[in-house]
């Protein structure tokens, strides 16, 4: 579904598949917008839940939900009644800096299996001077990308902007919460955070 269309978001859909575990049975993807990576997921996953407060574009996915293994909830996950360890991957595109970033954080760990990846693309607040390499890098990808992919597409779904936090701030959040993050910047304006829950599902 997301190969004919392009963005920030969808450019990263394959860091995300990619860092799927083997063996994985259930996903959850918060903040599913549209549900693109949702999809994707259930390539590779045979249970995938999509949940977003945003109920249009909810409707959105569902009409484009592809086939049974894929589930779709409106709601908060901050609130909704998950069971605890219930997720083998927890995937979030541009999605964390709606919310709290480590009550958010700290939820998406908390509804992961021992053994399970948290993956997440978000976008960074920029701190200036200081990321001027990062945001002129950024305007040279997105044309260069926009002319390749013939432009951009739009999603329906509400936005936040200016980011809340820094990348610098992020990863301290992040790094108190789930030892072992790995964090990297990405030139498209996103930074992604991948971690493994210790232990064996």
């Amino acid at each position: 579904m997301a190969a004919s269309r392009w963005n920030h978001n969808i450019h990263y859909h394959p860091l995300v598949l990619a860092a799927v575990p083997p063996g994985s049975r259930t996903a959850l993807d918060v903040g599913c917008g549209e549900g693109l990576l949702t999809e994707e997921l259930r390539a590779v996953v045979p249970s995938v839940t999509g949940i977003d407060p945003h109920g249009p574009t909810l409707e959105l996915a569902r009409s484009r939900a592809g086939g049974a293994g894929v589930e779709y909830v409106q709601g908060d996950v901050l609130t909704h009644p998950f069971e605890p360890k219930s997720f083998d991957v927890v995937a979030s595109i541009a999605a964390l800096h709606h919310m709290d970033t480590a009550t958010g954080l700290a939820r998406m760990r908390d509804l992961l299996r021992p053994g399970g990846v948290l993956a997440v693309v978000g976008l960074p607040r920029n701190r200036w001077p200081h990321d001027v390499p990062y945001a002129v890098a950024g305007v040279v990808a997105h044309r260069w990308h926009r002319w390749r992919n013939g432009g951009s597409t739009h999603t329906s779904a509400p936005t936040v902007w200016p980011p809340p936090d820094t990348f610098a701030q992020v990863r301290t959040t992040a790094e108190r919460l789930l030892p072992g993050v790995r964090l990297r910047r990405h030139v498209l304006f996103r930074y992604s955070l991948m971690w493994t829950k210790p232990g064996r599902g």
